[in-house]
């Protein structure tokens, strides 16, 4: 892409508006502009990452689901549950507040919730996940996650930002070690698109070249999954403890410490200002929802709100919402048509996908360490939580951009309390 001259990135991001649910243009504003936001950009991202969120993680749960003993039918509404869901989401907030807010749900706790089947009746389950979407729209209603997102060092949330998405980086030098021929075409791809065609994002390039590579090479896989057209089912939840606390917490937890708290940070690097408030909201009334489907949550979707965010989404930041509205269409449609969307993205090639993503970060990660790394205060704070989110550290089952906020700011208190003391003058 081109260059553009941007004004520093600082930590005044957030929303002034202090309302329950954040004002925004609305609607009519969103529809309006919406066709001639679309373009190779928008659509590019908001597939990209649909592309991310519909392959491995869709893997996960009809792995995990079937392991565990679940039916069909069972896996069928939990994925109809987190990607209709999710991909409303999308629409919901990309429309109302014109920013790329992109929904879907945690994979880290897909994880969880996979790992608990075992331990509870599968209505037990449920019952927990309508806890954990009630725990999160519970805080969000009480402003208090505003409240906690206002305090917060922003070069430390920059710098978990950084640490939790450069294994997206990461990602594609392992990748071209699995699939070099592939993974190669694809940073060709990138690489050229970026330099000679800066009005197309190299993301693009890097979907051409690569998808034309495995091709080339015979690469596609066969079909895997084994969930049919979706139909999807309504339970009846049943409620236990120790459901509730092996799974209810650490899932909230997850939702707001994880993924919403990375989705804040990426559109605060972007330059948006974003409703922590509504974001907060739509999580909990989403992870409810999903819960009678038999899925584990619908939130915010700290990857994809990266990729949908990034430069790769075009240089004008106002028409950025287009990829999550493309990205919504795409997620609804996914868990409408499981079966047939499951093994078509289950073909593509694992390492081609994975080095896609990272490609996309680009942007995304170099505004993450300028926020964390290029001012003068809290930067032991913020190294530490750089090393803690890269480290992957999972801890009570909740994941390391969580602990990453925690230790940055116990580091920065201990060490740095006079730059508290000056972001509190500053706001007086």
């Amino acid at each position: 892409m081109a260059t553009v001259q941007e004004p520093p990135v600082t930590g005044d991001q957030l929303p002034t508006d202090r309302r329950l649910v954040e004002s925004g243009p609305g609607f009519a504003a969103g529809l309006r502009e919406l066709p001639r936001r679309l373009n190779v950009a928008t659509i590019g991202a908001g597939f990209v990452a649909a592309l991310f969120g519909c392959t491995g993680p869709a893997l996960i749960i009809i792995n995990g689901g079937t392991e565990a003993g679940l039916s069909t039918g069972q896996i069928s509404s939990w994925i109809f549950g987190v990607y209709v869901l999710g991909g409303l989401i999308s629409l919901v907030l990309g429309l109302y507040y014109k920013m790329p807010i992109t929904g879907a749900y945690s994979i880290p706790g897909a994880v969880l919730v996979v790992a608990a089947l075992d331990d509870f009746s599968f209505e037990q389950m449920v019952g927990a996940y309508l806890v954990a979407g009630l725990i999160v729209l519970v805080l969000g209603a009480t402003g208090l996650i505003r409240r906690i997102a206002a305090w917060l060092p922003f070069p430390i949330i920059m710098a978990m930002i950084a640490g939790a998405l450069i294994r997206f980086g990461i990602g594609v030098v392992d990748a071209s070690r699995a699939a070099p021929v592939i993974v190669g075409a694809a940073i060709l791809g990138y690489l050229l698109m970026s330099r000679y065609l800066k009005a197309v994002p190299g993301v693009v390039g890097a979907l051409v070249l690569g998808v034309i590579a495995a091709a080339v090479t015979q690469s596609f896989g066969g079909v895997e999954g084994g969930v049919g057209i979706t139909s999807p089912q309504l339970y009846v939840p049943a409620f236990s403890l120790g459901a509730i606390l092996a799974v209810s917490v650490p899932l909230a937890i997850l939702v707001i410490g994880a993924e919403n708290a990375q989705a804040m940070g990426v559109l605060m690097a972007e330059r948006y200002r974003p409703p922590v408030n509504a974001m907060t909201l739509i999580s909990g009334v989403g992870g409810m929802l999903a819960a009678f489907f038999g899925a584990h949550n619908a939130n915010i979707a700290g990857p994809m709100t990266a990729i949908c965010s990034s430069e790769q989404a075009g240089e004008d930041r106002q028409g950025r919402y287009a990829a999550t509205v493309v990205n919504g269409v795409l997620f609804a449609t996914f868990g409408v048509v499981a079966g047939a969307a499951v093994a078509l993205v289950t073909a593509l090639p694992g390492p081609f996908i994975g080095a896609v993503a990272g490609l996309a970060m680009v942007g995304v990660l170099l505004s993450a360490f300028r926020g964390a790394f290029g001012g003068r205060r809290f930067q032991v704070g913020a190294l530490f939580a750089l090393i803690i989110a890269m480290s992957g550290l999972t801890l009570l089952n909740i994941s390391a951009p969580f602990w990453a906020l925690v230790g940055g700011v116990v580091a920065s208190l201990v060490l740095e309390p006079a730059d508290f003391r000056a972001e509190d003058e500053a706001a007086a």
